[in-house]
């Protein structure tokens, strides 16, 4: 068990320093350290790894005390027996990948160098790359590389600084899928850090949402980035859709609230929450959560239903982005084959249908 409690002023750029509170415990397996950019994440790992010192508090990973401001404990990076995988994955061009790999092995015999060395190039499929240097790799043979460097000293935690950017889906997957079956077998606590919700789900254990350097929520990552609190994080999660109101009445019977959008623009049926009548309150959405229709639709069992005028339609691959004005802009995706088959174009009246539980109330602070 990896167990943080620590105070550290960070940089989140030129006119923003923020303070890094967080007491967290981190058992073996994955967890994802989600936010967006400034929120604090490296700065966390770089304080768990010694690269940077916290203020104050603690550090321990079991028994062992990595850092104590109190008692001026702070282990070398070398010693605290972690494995680091920055996003810029920092391979020795001049080495080959068996040299890479054993770089922080070299004081090992070369009997147990070789097992280890072996062991990872088969965990990772890169046997046949032994011999090659970074310049002569693709960007996912680069990345496996970086992994079984970090994962030869055999480390108790790995820290992975958004180490798949760039690479497409398939990739991903695999990579994730080989990284995995490693801990499987190893059961060390892993921290990574990514902006890609694809990456939170397929890793799927627990989610650490960090903003301006504190947690605001933790989790399953389905109840901590489908049903966001905070507009931050909803807007890190990918909701496209954040609509400001007021609660302006509470049904509890019925297990649901309304909501009037700022500027008399309707009213939104959400599920009963945190708010009160009279609350200001936002209500994220997202936009592949809301259907079209090309008449007013009766009969439905959701409940919010309300008239619009495409304003924009964009083909992006394989979604088509429509913004629909009903007063304030809703975002909506649809196929492309649904937009040909509604005829969508700009000028044209639509209804928006939402479902009651699509809208997710969050705080704007």
């Amino acid at each position: 068990m990896l167990s943080v409690n620590i105070r550290k002023t960070y940089s989140a750029g030129p006119a923003a320093s923020f303070q890094l509170q967080i007491s967290e415990e981190f058992a073996p397996g994955f967890t994802v350290i989600f936010g967006p950019s400034g929120a604090g994440k490296s700065t966390l790992l770089d304080c768990i790894a010694g690269l940077a010192a916290p203020e104050e508090g603690v550090i321990r990973l079991a028994d062992d005390v990595l850092f104590d401001a109190a008692q001026r404990i702070s282990l070398t990076p070398q010693e605290r027996g972690m494995g680091y995988v920055f996003q810029s994955l920092a391979l020795f061009p001049h080495l080959t990948v068996e040299q890479n790999i054993a770089f922080g092995i070299e004081r090992k015999t070369r009997t147990e160098q070789k097992k280890r060395i072996d062991r990872v190039l088969a965990a990772f499929r890169i046997q046949g790359l032994a011999g090659r240097k970074p310049g002569k790799l693709s960007g996912g043979e680069k990345q496996r590389v970086a992994l079984a460097r970090s994962l030869v000293t055999e480390p108790r935690v790995l820290l992975l600084d958004e180490p798949l950017t760039g690479l497409d889906a398939g990739l991903r997957k695999a990579l994730l899928e080989d990284l995995r079956e490693w801990n499987s077998a190893n059961q060390v606590p892993i921290l990574y850090v990514t902006h890609n919700r694809e990456e939170v789900d397929a890793l799927g254990e627990r989610v650490v949402a960090l903003l301006d350097g504190h947690v605001r929520e933790s989790g399953l990552p389905r109840a901590v980035l489908d049903a966001p609190r905070s507009v931050a994080l909803a807007q890190a999660a990918g909701f496209e859709n954040l609509l400001a109101g007021r609660v302006v009445e509470e049904r509890a019977a019925d297990g649901v609230m309304r909501v009037a959008l700022e500027g008399e623009h309707g009213e939104l049926e959400v599920p009963l929450g945190f708010a009160e009548p009279g609350d200001a309150v936002e209500i994220a959405i997202r936009a592949g959560d809301i259907l079209l229709a090309r008449e007013a639709p009766h009969g439905l069992s959701a409940r919010n239903v309300i008239p619009g005028t495409v304003e924009k339609l964009e083909t992006r691959g394989a979604i088509a982005v429509v913004t629909v004005n009903a007063g304030v802009k809703f975002l909506v995706n649809v196929t492309p084959g649904a937009a040909r088959s509604l005829e969508l174009r700009p000028q044209l009246p639509v209804w928006l249908v939402v479902k009651t539980h699509s809208c997710h109330l969050v705080n704007r602070h």
